[in-house]
């Protein structure tokens, strides 16, 4: 019985071998046909016969090169070819694989003694026409466009298609369409032959958003401590039920009793924690990349807390309800390790104390790789051992971090130290440089050739270049190229050029009035280029030299001009800096100046300044000193806005001004690091001192004589004013930054019986945007929360006069976070709370007497227009007889007038 099945099962594979075989020589057969007549030109699969191809035309296709198929297919006139062969497999194999064509065959088309004619038979695949799409908006098909990458008139291929399903959807899914469905059909086009539509059709589906993320595993490190090292993968932020609300209750009770608020303050974080879950910066989409780089960025942070050893077990990734997903993470955190003896080995330059010092990581502390190395190689926040040895030319240095002995829970390390020799620099080069003049950005660079290797002048020279803002900060890169055979180094600082110059157009209702402004400021100037066509881009430029024009005007009644003109490198070798402007400013109430007209009021004002400033090098390099004489003259004609005098008169105003700043920030439009200070002195003559005038009791003169006197009083206006201001910046997580800002001003008089001029006062309050009528030389300090000006002290409340304040003092704290770093258009948001007042006399000045303010607001620098402001702000605290002047505002700014 046995047998007789064997011999079945034999008979039967057999059979299906035979059948096999038949269907291979049927396939074989119908890539090698006969065109003509199949009874005349018989193929013996069992005897090949070799022929000479005599002749190869083409069939089926229009608009491909004839000569190009036959080269693609490797068959040419006069070879010599099997019948039947693998190279006419191959030859169609190779047309296939271009994927021009389709349905390709070669059919034998004539047999002439020892000569074969060939036709190679193919259906030209279409061209595309254009892609339409569906279900996405109209601002996603240029980046659909852009992603798939082609355009009209490219072949559509099977490959082509199934390339662009892959990018649109892997571009919603990054989105976080995680079950978004993509269709594509080809659709002819019947105005155009053998050109086809692609019509891709996308239904996005719901976002599916993280749930909850569980971690299985832990018991050193806290759920949510893990959660947070996912950086990229966050959970849902939403409200959960609550739980454990019983506990928490307990907690709190027994905390309480105990007087242990230390448990007190756990127990409320960890309630928190579990029961409310929100998200502002970091969505909850799960993106596949992110994900991945999150799991090896949970490794790395439990190595930093001593767990040398931990590991992802595994993880999963699985449905939830309401279409959205849970991640299961299971980790294995191993033992907890600790640093115990590190010793030197290589070192000869400094001694294993000076370097175990630099290194700061002591017997007992928890192991952390990752501080090991930054204190070895770089730490951004203090000294570490390789700007030790790189600050002093060791180019070729590095050290090498060996656990030589693990023992337990503890692990010593050897730290085995190549000083190699001192390198120098040899060439120093600049590219990326389109506009900018090469001697521009050159002589702000600290390494020179023929200085020893120094990494501090290179980090030095990146922020010295980004200050300039010719150059996008975030993309200036030092490219050091060291020459280990004859210790040297050429260093290459690769910049990429943006735009610099700036333009104002702007109009707006103010004082009621509809003002007009105009202004332009070539911040890289060329003025010896204004002879030279070539320099013209489209203005001369590339000098680093700044121009400014700026005008403003609401009709004829006021118009205002300012010109100025600063050489940063006056005289080409140092960077003493000179500056000249020019400032005129008329105001009246009428067209045309009639002396006859008492009701005649007008305001001129004419200045000018000479600057120079310089750079210092004590007490450190950062430092800088401005001195300037200003002269302004006011020319008044029934002006009786001000409390003194007939409001007629010449009054002049010639001051010295003495500065010195110190700016260290890490960049000019978003620094997250540094300070930036000022402080400066600005006086006059003491003319009073000089003079022998005594001045009448006003008790004893009529109000005419009264006002005359204080006309002679002010006539050479004297007083010293000094300010200070300080800026500083700190990175309290990434990008987010933390700013910190105080300011304080001072107007004083040398003469008590003169007082302090009305001249030059301060003005607190609004947005800091003067609408031109600061005409009086006075100083506005932006205050949000609060309207214009609204805060200099109360002269006569009967007739609301304010005069200005000779003191003020502001504070600021001011959270950021960018939203965008692009040199182009750079955006950040802002959170502050900020504070300040004014006060009539140093006599009345109260540093905490303050107004109150809170809020929010975003700030865009844009190359061409500036920074631009938009700031809504509250103000806490009511201004006596203005009730409208605190609660909600917003404010536009213009160019840091908010600051």
């Amino acid at each position: 019985m046995l047998k007789k099945d064997s011999n079945r099962k034999l008979l039967r594979m057999t059979i299906v071998k035979q059948i096999l075989c038949v269907f291979v020589f049927l396939f074989i057969g119908t890539n090698v046909t006969v065109a003509q007549n199949s009874s005349l030109f018989k193929v013996d699969y069992n005897k090949p016969t070799e022929y000479e191809i005599a002749d190869i035309t083409i069939s089926g296709i229009k608009y491909l090169d004839i000569n190009t198929i036959i080269m693609i297919s490797g068959l040419n006139i006069g070879d010599m070819i099997q019948i039947p062969s693998e190279k006419v497999s191959t030859a169609i194999r190779k047309l296939w694989n271009q994927g021009l064509a389709e349905n390709i065959k070669i059919e034998i088309v004539n047999i002439e003694g020892g000569k074969i004619y060939l036709n190679i038979e193919m259906t030209e695949r279409p061209r595309l026409r254009r892609i339409v799409y569906s279900g996405i908006r109209k601002g996603e098909i240029n980046t659909m466009n852009t992603e798939i990458g082609v355009g009209p008139g490219e072949i559509v291929t099977n490959y082509l298609v199934s390339r662009a399903k892959f990018k649109v959807s892997k571009f919603f899914v990054d989105k976080g369409y995680l079950n978004c469905n993509v269709t594509i059909k080809q659709v002819s086009d019947t105005s155009q032959e053998n050109s086809v539509f692609l019509h891709i059709d996308v239904k996005k589906n719901k976002k599916v958003k993280i749930y909850h993320i569980n971690v299985i595993g832990n018991t050193d490190v806290t759920d949510h401590k893990v959660r947070s090292f996912l950086k990229n993968t966050k959970e849902k932020g939403a409200f959960t039920p609550i739980k454990n609300l019983d506990d928490l209750v307990l907690d709190v009770f027994t905390s309480t009793m105990r007087l242990n608020f230390t448990d007190l303050i756990d127990s409320t974080t960890n309630f928190v924690r579990d029961n409310f879950k929100f998200r502002i910066f970091k969505s909850s989409r799960l993106i596949r990349d992110n994900y991945e780089e999150d799991k090896a960025a949970v490794i790395e942070k439990y190595n930093s807390l001593g767990y040398r050893d931990a590991k992802i077990l595994k993880d999963s990734i699985y449905a939830s309800e309401d279409g959205l997903i849970n991640i299961d993470l299971t980790v294995d955190e191993g033992p907890k390790y600790y640093f115990r003896d590190i010793t030197w080995v290589g070192n000869t330059k400094y001694s294993s104390e000076i370097l175990s010092d630099i290194l700061k990581i002591k017997n007992g502390d928890i192991y952390n790789k990752e501080r090991l190395e930054t204190s070895l190689n770089f730490n951004p926040n203090d000294v570490d051992v390789s700007s030790l040895y790189l600050d002093d030319g060791y180019l070729f240095f590095y050290a090498n971090p060996v656990e030589v002995l693990v023992d337990k829970d503890s692990i010593d390390i050897e730290i085995r130290i190549n000083e190699g020799k001192q390198a120098r620099i040899n060439k120093v080069t600049l590219s990326g440089n389109t506009r900018t003049n090469d001697h521009v950005a050159m002589r702000e660079i600290r390494t020179r050739p023929g200085q020893l290797f120094n990494r501090e002048l290179l980090i030095r020279t990146t922020r010295e270049l980004s200050q300039l803002r010719y150059f996008d900060p975030e993309t200036i890169t030092p490219d050091v190229r060291p020459n280990p055979a004859d210790n040297t180094a050429d260093i290459e600082y690769i910049v990429d050029e943006t735009s610099s110059d700036q333009i104002e157009l702007s109009g707006g209702y103010g004082y009621g009035r509809i003002m007009g402004s105009l202004g332009l400021t070539f911040n890289n100037f060329s003025l010896r280029g204004i002879f030279d066509k070539t320099m013209w881009k489209p203005i001369p430029s590339g000098d680093g030299q700044k121009l400014s024009i700026r005008f403003q005007t609401y009709g004829a009644g006021y118009f205002n001009y300012n010109l100025s003109f600063t050489e940063p490198w006056f005289g080409g070798k140092k960077p003493n800096s000179l500056t000249v402007s020019f400032y005129h400013s008329s105001f009246s109430n009428s067209n045309v100046y009639d002396q006859s007209d008492v009701s005649y009021m007008s305001f001129i004002t004419n200045g000018f300044t000479l600057g120079l400033g310089k750079r210092l090098t004590w007490p450190d390099d950062y430092f800088t000193m401005y001195q300037g004489f200003k002269f302004l003259l006011y020319d008044l004609t029934n002006y009786s806005v001000f409390t003194f005098g007939t409001g007629t008169g010449k009054f002049n105003n010639f001051s010295y001004t003495l500065a010195f700043g110190r700016n260290s920030t890490s960049a000019p439009v978003y620094p997250r690091s540094g300070s930036e200070s000022a402080l400066s002195f600005e006086l006059t003559l003491p003319y009073s001192l000089f003079s022998n005038k005594t001045w009448e009791d006003p008790i004893n003169l009529t109000d005419d004589e009264i006002k005359e006197q204080e006309n002679e009083k002010f006539k050479w206006v004297e007083f010293y004013k000094i300010k200070f201001n300080t800026s500083w910046f700190f990175e309290l997580a990434d990008k987010l930054v933390l700013s910190t800002r105080m300011q304080f001003g001072y107007l004083g008089a040398y003469d008590n019986e003169i007082g302090v001029t009305p001249f030059g006062r301060f003005y607190v309050g609004g947005d800091g945007l003067s609408g031109g009528y600061n005409m009086d030389g006075r100083e506005i300090i932006a205050m949000r929360g609060y309207d214009n000006e609204v805060l200099p002290p109360d002269i006569d409340s009967d007739e609301n006069t304010q005069l200005g304040g000779t003191v003020y003092t502001k504070y600021t704290l001011e959270l950021r976070y960018p939203l965008s770093l692009n040199p182009n258009s750079t955006i950040y948001a802002l959170a502050y709370l900020e504070a300040g007042n004014t006060w009539l006399s140093i006599d009345d000045y109260d540093p905490f007497d303050v107004y109150r303010t809170a809020g929010v607001g975003v700030r865009i620098f844009m190359p061409m227009f500036g920074f631009l402001g938009l700031d809504w702000g509250y103000g806490f605290d009511p201004v006596p007889g203005e009730p409208e002047a605190h609660g909600q505002h917003f404010h536009f700014s213009l160019n840091k007038s908010i600051d």
